[in-house]
């Protein structure tokens, strides 16, 4: 069994810092449990593009607005709490943060922790050491 606050993650090399958000990574591919759990903050007034080639992402909002742009369909959804996403086809997509954003974020295959997004807003397949 593995327990841990938020308070345990923040400070430390599992909470990774980008100019349009934070990432507090409380699961990741070490714990062997076939996806990465994040608590993700999105700042307000910022938008970030994203596009999870290698991955499957599933996102639900606990706190704050903002709107979800499919890049590839044009189509717009709000984002509220309450409000879950899964990116099941690797969709190329913004979030736009009118608030500051709080969202849960599940990872398959699951974050290693070092993955950061590259000039496509990919995160690349990064296998963890043996």
């Amino acid at each position: 069994m593995i327990v841990k606050s938020l308070q345990d993650i923040i400070g430390t090399d599992r909470d990774v810092q980008a100019p349009t958000w934070c990432s507090r990574r409380l699961v990741l591919a070490k714990e062997k449990v076939g996806f990465s759990l994040h608590d993700t903050i999105l700042y307000a007034g910022t938008s970030t593009a994203m596009w999870y080639a290698n991955h499957i992402e599933a996102v639900y909002c606990i706190g704050g607005t903002g709107e979800l742009v499919n890049e590839e369909t044009g189509e717009r959804h709000d984002i509220a709490p309450g409000t879950m996403y899964l990116l099941d086809g690797h969709e190329r997509h913004t979030l736009h943060a009118h608030t500051e954003l709080r969202m849960i974020c599940v990872f398959n295959p699951p974050c290693t922790g070092r993955e950061v997004h590259d000039e496509h807003g990919v995160y690349p397949l990064v296998e963890e050491d043996a």
